[in-house]
């Protein structure tokens, strides 16, 4: 029977789906029923999920009153555990967002300068950009530094997550290669980049990168479900992540990688709620000043700031400026959103990739803004 249900699960043609979420769909208290968009985009959701399974958690906030949170499928399918609008989720490259900030809040008190090569802060740094790359070049992925790791694809496990490093041997043995273009040239996304910025924050700040976000993020905005994610650390409510096998069409859980090894470039876990937390305290002017936030949101080269993508997005009467940080580590999909113009917040949180979540979040975007 839960080889039967599992198959089920992932067939998007399948109906048997629809009626397990429209059953497992969490409460949507604190809602603003009233605004104009909620219904339309309640019916939206509760059909489109009807033939496009969706795993996972969707929030949704609009002039600051949110209009839709709903979570639907398993966090765990073992047990057959809910995702619920508590769930936590691992984030992925949203943690990129959360490092960018953690760097300019340094260059508002000084510490930090963004035209500052590597070894200003870490002078023992074996990489042969140390002398070359700036800070500015390794929170725009535009460093040049070689990496020593593969995008997480395949059956195969990259040495940089097959066991567990400290972050001193993270840098060391997968952030310190050769240059392969010059800095500042090309975009390349590395996780490298982020990786050493973590521990150009601890250096600065003489503390570890988890206790300096906790003290000038997690804490400040009572962000008590969030946290960076350890394979031994036991985490209430934290929801597994799975793969689909499209051949077998089952669900599987992904092989086992050490996720805390992304460190500073991916290793944060968080529920939809917190994230919203996150997100309007940094567009709201929180946690950095007009200026920094002008920086981190000003594109460069493809389009990327610092640490997120910053573009033009297209709709029938002209353009809309947004910002969209996605996250993807095998089953893990994750996407934090904002339409300037709209003041619309979008969240999307996933540990199952059972459905296109670019797609999803492409015809979102379309009913919100209809």
């Amino acid at each position: 029977m839960k080889h039967l249900l599992l198959i089920c699960f992932v067939g998007a043609a399948l109906g048997c789906q629809a009626q397990r979420n429209t059953r497992l769909a969490s409460p949507r208290a604190g809602l603003d029923k009233t605004h104009p968009l909620t219904p339309a985009f309640d019916r939206f959701i509760s059909d489109y999920t009807r033939s496009h399974p969706f795993n996972g958690t969707i929030l949704v906030q609009q002039n600051g009153k949110k209009i839709y949170n709903r979570s639907f499928g398993y966090a765990n399918f073992q047990f057959d555990v809910p995702n619920t609008n508590d769930t936590k989720y691992k984030i992925a490259s949203i943690t990129k967002l959360f490092t960018a900030v953690l760097v300019m809040q340094l260059v508002e008190q000084g510490k930090v300068d963004l035209q500052q090569p590597i070894r200003t802060y870490l002078p023992g740094y074996k990489g042969a950009g140390g002398a070359k790359v700036s800070l500015f070049h390794l929170l725009t992925a535009t460093s040049g530094i070689e990496s020593n790791e593969r995008d997480v694809q395949g059956d195969e496990i990259p040495a940089m997550y097959a066991k567990p490093y400290t972050t001193d041997e993270l840098l060391d043995l997968f952030c310190s290669g050769k240059l392969e273009t010059e800095p500042g040239k090309v975009w390349n996304y590395n996780n490298a980049d982020y990786v050493i910025l973590g521990k150009i924050i601890e250096a600065v700040c003489g503390r570890s990168y988890e206790a300096v976000l906790q003290e000038r993020i997690l804490n400040p905005l009572q962000m008590t479900h969030t946290g960076m994610f350890g394979t031994t650390k036991l985490i209430r409510n934290l929801a597994t992540v799975y793969e689909v096998n499209d051949s077998a069409r089952t669900i599987e859980v992904t092989p086992p990688i050490y996720t805390e090894n992304y460190y500073a470039a991916g290793g944060l876990y968080a529920t939809a709620d917190d994230l919203l937390r996150f997100a309007n305290a940094l567009y709201g002017g929180k946690l950095v000043n007009a200026q920094s936030l002008e920086a981190i949101m000003q594109p460069y080269l493809e389009n990327y700031g610092l640490g997120i993508w910053v573009y033009d997005l297209k709709v029938k009467n002209g353009k809309l400026r947004m910002a969209e940080r996605q996250g993807a580590i095998w089953g893990t999909r994750t996407r934090l959103l904002h339409i300037f113009d709209k003041d619309l917040t979008i969240i999307l949180l996933s540990n199952a990739q059972t459905t296109d979540i670019d797609a999803l979040q492409a015809k979102m975007i379309g009913q919100l803004l209809q």
